[in-house]
């Protein structure tokens, strides 16, 4: 089987290091030493001021809305994965859906004053796929309207922007650490900003709300252990191989797949891009599916990454978004890991191009 993503995993012997010294010190979670030092390193490699790394990215969006005091409406992206949604509803707002580009697949900044109201509080924008939003057209609507803004980065680790790491970018960007991420803590997150108050209030949130005996904050448990640290610590250092691979394997897929009439998302200028996946959409769902059907039939998994566009979802139908509804019927994420080779990426597209 070739699957659609794969987990990295560093050699035994490297992440062995780590176990040995979680077992000498019998530190187990709690903050401990390497948790502490992961941070440091993210801080570093991301540029930021603060970072405070949590349980998955779902709580990091959570924690995030809770500490900007959001309320009421947050305008969004239909076209990302469910738990950006979820994450509102869950926080007692309601998600107010603005349209996305069809070019490169994010939030169209033009579809969102329209929908901006005395209840609207927030901008809570994916960089989908990695690509950057149009941080500046969104910074600007943001600042006339006094609204805060949330980055959901679950897929932007490493990209950069006019030469800032695209996670620095909104009052709070949030990233994920899922198995299947770019760089990885078998589970994790973390938010990201440069406001020392409302850094406070999440590392707060992340820990009951107290520090010791003394409580300050409602909280909840977002904590991570040193477990899943050490994998970070593994892996942080071979950025630059997997994203160098990653490139590889986009350049061969984009070489055979020429002729094909697929579109794939654009990205802004100043964008050096990440390569975490490879979706393609399809003149048709029609297509998509058959092509979909027949890569299965032959062990390789792919996904609808994104589906259902994000305001049909049975927990909330929101107003019509024809240009995500469109992509999200059509798209398929093909596969992109690692460990792809050159024979696995020929034969998926050589599959693709019996369907045409």
């Amino acid at each position: 089987m070739i699957t659609v993503t794969k987990a990295y995993l560093p050699a035994y012997k490297e992440y062995e290091k780590y176990l040995k010294k979680i077992w000498a010190s019998g530190w187990l979670t709690n903050h401990g030493p390497m948790v502490n030092e992961l941070e440091e390193k993210l801080k570093k490699y991301l540029g930021v001021k603060h970072l405070i790394y949590t349980n998955n990215g779902t709580i990091a969006l959570q924690i995030a809305i809770k500490a900007l005091n959001l309320t009421g409406e947050i305008i969004t992206t239909p076209f990302s994965y469910v738990a950006t949604t979820n994450s509102i509803l869950w926080e007692g707002c309601t998600p107010v859906f603005a349209d996305i580009n069809d070019s490169d697949f994010n939030i169209n900044p033009d579809k969102i004053i329209p929908l901006i109201n005395k209840k609207t509080s927030a901008i809570l924008a994916t960089h989908v796929y990695g690509n950057p939003c149009d941080v500046d057209a969104i910074k600007k609507i943001a600042a006339g309207y006094n609204l805060k803004i949330i980055y959901d980065g679950a897929h932007a680790f490493a990209t950069t922007l006019n030469n800032k790491k695209v996670l620095s970018f909104g009052d709070v960007s949030t990233c994920s650490f899922h198995a299947t991420k770019l760089f990885h803590t078998v589970e994790g997150g973390a938010v990201i900003t440069n406001d020392d108050e409302v850094a406070e209030k999440m590392m707060l949130y992340r820990q009951f709300g107290h520090i010791g005996d003394k409580y300050f904050s409602i909280g909840i448990n977002g904590k991570n252990s040193e477990f899943h640290a050490a994998m970070g610590l593994c892996l942080l250092p071979m950025m630059k191989k997997f994203i160098g691979k990653r490139k590889k394997i986009t350049a061969l897929y984009d070489k055979l797949l020429r002729d094909v009439n697929l579109q794939r998302p654009d990205s802004i200028a100043g964008t050096v891009y990440n390569y975490c996946y490879y979706p393609v959409v399809f003149e048709n769902e029609e297509k998509m599916l058959i092509t979909k059907s027949l890569l299965q039939k032959n062990e390789i998994n792919t996904r609808r990454y994104f589906y259902p566009s994000l305001n049909n979802l049975p927990q909330y139908k929101g107003e019509a978004c024809p240009v995500s509804e469109s992509i999200s019927s059509r798209v398929l994420a093909l596969p992109m890991y690692y460990d792809l080779t050159e024979e696995d990426v020929s034969k998926i597209c050589d599959l693709i191009k019996t369907c045409r």
